[in-house]
Formats: structure tokens, C-alpha cells, sequence
């Protein structure tokens, strides 16, 4: 909610309200003990139909021979280069397709348990919407 994800808004007639889990897992120190609990919220996106709820899916990741490239370019013309690693990036990513999920369970939204949430951002385990 903080991060602005969804609004939450009554289930839509004829659109497909994709199913969600919460994955909890537990962080340890290196000496063993128990450091932090971690909860991810996550489509289930394998309950998606192939051809009706998405087109195609895609991982925005870079070949190496592209890499390889660039840092070829970079050297032959001088430029400096500076690498960095955004751990969140697909959770900042904006989508543009109308994509229902139900709501998380623990956080239904008083007087609107029936309602269903419309992302704004994406979520783990999503796939990519067809495009209208």
C-alpha cells in the first residue's frame, strides 16, 4: 500500500482476477541465528491462460555479447563506465495493461472484502498482459 501498487475497485465483469500467495521466508546471520523475517507478495501466474490473459513473456536482462560490446566501444573511445545492480527494478516497473489480482490475504480492505485490487506496478510471478 505504501508503495502504491494497487487501488483496490470492484471486480470488473469478464476480466480474469489472477490468484496470489504471500512467500515468507526467513533470513539468517552468518553465525546461524535468525537475522529477519521476510514476506513477498506474488501473482500466481501460472494460473494465467496463455493466449487470453497474456501474449508473451520477456526477463528485461542483457546478453553478454551486448555487454561485451559496450564496454568494447567504451575503451576504444575513452569513456568511463560504472556498473550498479537495481535489486528492485521489476517492482518499480509500471504497467500499463489492466491486470486484476485478488486481495492479499490478511489485508481485505473493510467493507470491500468482495472487491478486487488493479495493479499499478508489477509483481513478482506476473506475466505480461495482452496489449489492447
Amino acid at each position: 500500500m505504501k508503495n502504491d501498487v494497487w487501488e483496490v475497485v470492484p471486480s470488473p465483469e469478464g476480466k480474469f482476477v489472477v490468484t496470489s500467495k504471500w512467500l515468507y521466508q526467513v533470513k539468517h546471520a552468518t553465525d546461524g541465528s535468525i537475522e529477519k523475517f521476510k514476506a513477498r507478495f506474488v501473482a500466481r501466474g501460472f494460473s494465467q491462460v496463455g493466449g487470453v490473459d497474456y501474449e508473451e513473456t520477456f526477463a528485461p536482462l542483457a546478453r553478454y555479447t551486448s555487454i561485451r560490446s559496450i564496454i568494447s566501444i567504451a575503451a576504444e573511445m575513452g569513456w568511463k563506465i560504472h556498473q550498479m545492480d537495481v535489486k528492485t527494478a521489476f517492482l518499480n516497473g509500471f504497467i500499463q495493461e489492466e491486470v486484476y489480482i485478488e486481495q492479499p490475504q490478511g489485508f481485505k480492505v473493510h467493507g470491500k472484502e468482495s472487491h478486487v485490487c488493479r495493479l499499478k506496478k508489477a509483481l513478482y510471478g506476473l506475466k505480461q498482459a495482452p496489449r489492447a
